[in-house]
């Protein structure tokens, strides 16, 4: 069973108990979750690896990519909570003060992504892109005029809020993981999306030209 830390002798070192495998597989799995989802969609971009197993229809690949990416984070999901049970929890994040703080930045985060998710779309939410489902124009309204990827960024006020409501320094610890991952992946995201957006314009330069 978890314990709680006093804020007042514990020593950082007593925080995080990282002998415990559960933090691991967390930490792998959100680690594994974005570099899977950029290495398929790049090889569904250059090789229609997805598109020709479901016949040469993009429309299917795409669907059935959103439903792997949707259970690997539903899976993830579950290892993260299972590794804060595992944690030692801190007591001066266990007040109602920090409870509160909590559910804002759950409540928000989950603002941020299901409201990203209605303005883009299935197929936009999961790199449709890549798939050459391409998006009419860019989206600029709500959450898009609050932040650039509003999927990453309430996804992570998420992960963070889950570890306040159980007051554990690991939960905190996995969401700082988690906003480098996400970091990671936008550099690799955004420019390669521009430039499919770019293509296009090329292409429609070229033919009204």
């Amino acid at each position: 069973m978890a314990i709680t830390k006093s804020f007042a002798s514990a020593s950082p070192w007593d925080l995080v108990d990282l002998s415990q495998d559960s933090l691991k597989v967390a930490a792998a799995a959100i680690t594994f979750n974005p570099i899977f989802w950029n290495f398929i969609a790049r090889q569904e971009y250059h090789n229609k690896v997805l598109t020709k197993l479901f016949g040469g229809n993009s429309r299917y690949g795409c669907y059935f990519l959103a439903f792997v990416i949707f259970s690997l984070g539903i899976i993830r999901d579950y290892l993260y909570e299972q590794a804060l049970r595992d944690q030692p929890a801190l007591d001066i994040l266990q007040t109602d003060t920090v409870k509160y703080a909590a559910g804002g930045l759950f409540l928000t985060g989950n603002v941020l992504v299901i409201s990203s998710m209605w303005a883009l779309g299935l197929t936009g939410t999961y790199l449709g892109d890549y798939f050459g489902i391409l998006m009419d124009s860019r989206v600029t309204g709500f959450p898009f005029n609050i932040t650039d990827a509003p999927m990453y960024h309430g996804s992570t006020l998420s992960f963070l809020g889950t570890a306040l409501w159980f007051g554990k320094p690991a939960g905190i610890l996995l969401s700082i993981w988690v906003t480098v991952m996400y970091q990671i992946a936008l550099r690799f995201e955004d420019p390669f999306t521009a430039e499919i957006y770019a293509k296009r314009e090329r292409e429609r330069v070229k033919k009204t030209g």
